[in-house]
């Protein structure tokens, strides 16, 4: 299995969790490993063997002088060389969901490099590769694109998680004639065991916070982003205070604990000494859990607006990317978007009162589509138990 596993996102560890329960389940003779982000969590979390995405190059000395002059060519071979020796041991390489090709936070020489290094070695040796129900789109940078779309024609077997997502491939000129959608696999993960309903007139609003500061987040005017997004998230959040509703803040990546921190301190400026609930989590079953204790949602991550909806929780999106409307809008919830950047107050804080009202509506519309979307996680496991891994 290959992805960024193991950085803190809970969205990307419930998408390996999800496969190896899967393949624990279904295979239980097989060895599983991962090439991951940080090796040392993931082989601690799940217990299996683990290995880097990329060798450690010469950094210092002689070799690491002569690598640089040689425009670093010397360490990318020896980077290639020791892929080529890994994916050899393995009969099959899962890239089990996750955005993995789309271009967020990312250089052309970090993921989309590595994606298509780790496709290489593996049709190089003989090694099956698998897409299963990955996000993609957008990728805009051009480098990446080529990189990424070589990766993925490289690929024996690809479904996506979602129509938009293999509507982007079709786009960049990519034959999906042969690719499925199946819904997020962590719509295959056990949903937690609700909590009581709350009065109608004091609501327990989930609000799910990211440090988002644009698409690549290292690009300039990043935190000018966060900032107006902190701003306008903590009117909202007075507004909810004040209506009565008590509010738990939510995130699905570590790193969010940096925007917790800046939304509390402005709800403080603008109500001191207001509370809002919020608890550590650290993994996606976690952050469902947190969701139980909520009549209501709004969230940015597009694995908080999952766990809201596996919770039969009726959500607003304050979306980062095309997938958490389309995911809404499969929902029925597609009146309840607005873009992150650009979302207007007194617009969620209608939104919001127009959900509560129909609350108990939503609810069973949400919960007739994840008995839809189960189905078709586990017509997906019979097609990889028949056509990928055997």
């Amino acid at each position: 299995m290959f992805g960024l596993f193991g950085s803190g996102n809970f969205g990307n560890e419930g998408s390996l969790e999800a496969m190896v329960g899967f393949l624990r389940r279904e295979r239980p003779e097989a060895d599983l490993s991962c090439v991951c982000g940080e090796p040392e969590v993931v082989k601690r979390t799940f217990g299996i063997e683990t290995s880097p995405i990329r060798r450690n190059g010469p950094a210092a000395g002689l070799s690491g002088r002569i690598n640089r002059l040689l425009l670093k060519i010397p360490g990318k071979l020896a980077d290639f060389a020791q892929t080529v020796s890994r994916i050899r041991k393995s009969d099959v390489m899962i890239f089990p969901g996750t955005g993995i090709l789309d271009d967020f936070g990312e250089r052309p020489a970090g993921m989309p490099y590595d994606i298509l290094k780790w496709c290489l070695a593996a049709r190089l040796v003989g090694t099956r590769i698998a897409f299963v129900s990955i996000g993609a789109g957008p990728i805009r940078n051009r480098l990446s694109r080529l990189l990424m779309t070589s990766a993925a024609r490289l690929a024996h077997y690809r479904s996506y998680r979602d129509l938009q997502s293999r509507e982007f491939m079709e786009s960049v000129g990519f034959d999906t004639r042969g690719d499925a959608i199946y819904p997020d696999l962590a719509f295959g993960l056990p949903a937690q065991i609700r909590s009581p309903r709350t009065r109608p007139e004091a609501l327990k609003v989930g609000v799910g916070i990211m440090a988002y500061r644009g698409w690549y987040g290292f690009a300039e005017g990043g935190q000018s982003i966060l900032t107006g997004y902190i701003g306008k998230l903590a009117r909202f959040v007075v507004h909810l205070l004040d209506s009565g509703h008590d509010v738990r803040l939510l995130i699905g990546d570590e790193e969010d604990s940096i925007a917790v921190d800046a939304l509390r301190a402005a709800v403080g400026d603008l109500r001191p000494g207001s509370r809002l609930a919020h608890e550590q989590v650290h993994s996606l079953g976690d952050v469902m859990g947190q969701m139980a204790l909520t009549d209501i949602v709004v969230a940015t991550r597009f694995h908080n607006i999952v766990c809201a909806l596996m919770m039969r929780r009726p959500t607003i999106s304050l979306s980062y990317a095309r997938k958490n409307d389309v995911l809404m809008e499969e929902m029925g919830l597609g009146e309840y978007c607005q873009h992150v950047e650009t979302f207007n107050v007194e617009t969620l804080i209608a939104q919001f009162s127009q959900l509560a009202a129909a609350r108990e509506k939503h609810e069973q519309a949400i919960g007739e589509r994840l008995v839809e979307f189960r189905e078709q996680v586990d017509r997906q496991d019979a097609c990889l138990l028949s056509g990928v891994i055997g």
